[in-house]
């Protein structure tokens, strides 16, 4: 069965109506009593404290749009902007106060500083073909960054309501988790509305496949720790158990737009051994400290 037909106006009222309806997190509505401050701590510490940093470095990756889309479009620039960049804000202030509340130091996060490469991709954009291919490529990246968060956070949701700290869970993680699905499907509509309407020629598409494959990179992991960090939030959050099928649902979408023409493909094997390589090198860390899945110690574990 073929995909529903996608256009500018259903994506446009999507992100309207994503506004209305999930404004930034509130503040005041936040509970951090914590039963077990320890134990909480102990469990997700090194996960809270790399998703914190994350949806903190939101700041800059707002900034980083804009040189890298410098023609985007009224809806892209809504979306981004005024509805996506303030929610992830609040998730990140969340996340923080939370781990403050554990008795863990405030995240230290890069919320100014956009990348030489950004820059240069975004001279390159200004060209209109380069410009699609960098924004087909958006849409990818935030559809498989979102669908890792939510992954994440439904893990840490459970986790949180087998313990008891309900509060928490309630307040904060599922408060964040519920808005994470709106910002998925803004990247799936529109990425599919690129590849439907024929904005993107078949040349760019392959293009986009080179680029995609040759660059994959894990959300928040721009550096060998980081990427070693992040593998402590798959191992940490027990993704790790079933590797292929979370990494086949992080990347249905590219592996449908980019990969239709490879019959019978289940997951692109960059993004496999990406997430698969990261949860080694945590495995090998863990070795070396004596330590295993479930040892966290504080909130320091996953950034030493």
């Amino acid at each position: 069965m073929s995909e529903p037909r996608v256009d500018a106006t259903r994506i446009r009222e999507h992100v309207l109506r994503l506004g209305e309806r999930h404004p930034p997190v509130d503040l005041d509505s936040t509970d951090y009593r914590v039963l077990d401050p320890a134990a909480v701590r102990d469990r997700f510490g090194g996960v809270l404290e790399y998703m914190a940093r994350v949806e903190v470095e939101v700041e800059r990756n707002v900034l980083e749009l804009a040189v890298l889309l410098p023609d985007v479009s009224e809806t892209d620039r809504l979306f981004y902007a005024d509805v996506w960049g303030p929610q992830e804000e609040r998730h990140g202030i969340l996340l923080d106060t939370l781990g403050q509340h554990l008795g863990m130091p405030p995240v230290v996060a890069n919320t100014g500083e956009v990348p030489a490469r950004v820059r240069v991709l975004g001279a390159l954009a200004h060209l209109p073909v380069v410009h699609e291919v960098v924004r087909l490529l958006y849409y990818l990246t935030g559809a498989a960054t979102e669908k890792s968060a939510m992954l994440a956070y439904q893990a840490m949701s459970e986790g949180l309501g087998e313990m008891g700290e309900h509060a928490v869970k309630r307040t904060v993680v599922d408060a964040i988790k519920v808005q994470e699905p709106g910002h998925f499907a803004f990247y799936r509509l529109s990425a599919q509305e690129m590849v439907q309407s024929g904005a993107i020629a078949p040349w760019q598409l392959h293009l986009a496949r080179l680029l995609r494959s040759r660059s994959y990179g894990l959300v928040g992991a721009a550096t060998r720790e980081q990427r070693t960090d992040f593998g402590g939030v798959v191992v940490e959050l027990g993704l790790d158990e079933q590797l292929e099928r979370n990494v086949r649902d992080i990347s249905r979408l590219e592996t449908q737009l980019l990969w239709a023409h490879r019959e019978g493909l289940q997951v692109p094997e960059y993004a496999l051994a990406a997430f698969r390589d990261a949860a080694a090198m945590y495995r090998e860390r863990l070795a070396h400290r004596g330590g295993g899945r479930g040892g966290r110690r504080g909130g320091q574990a996953l950034a030493a």
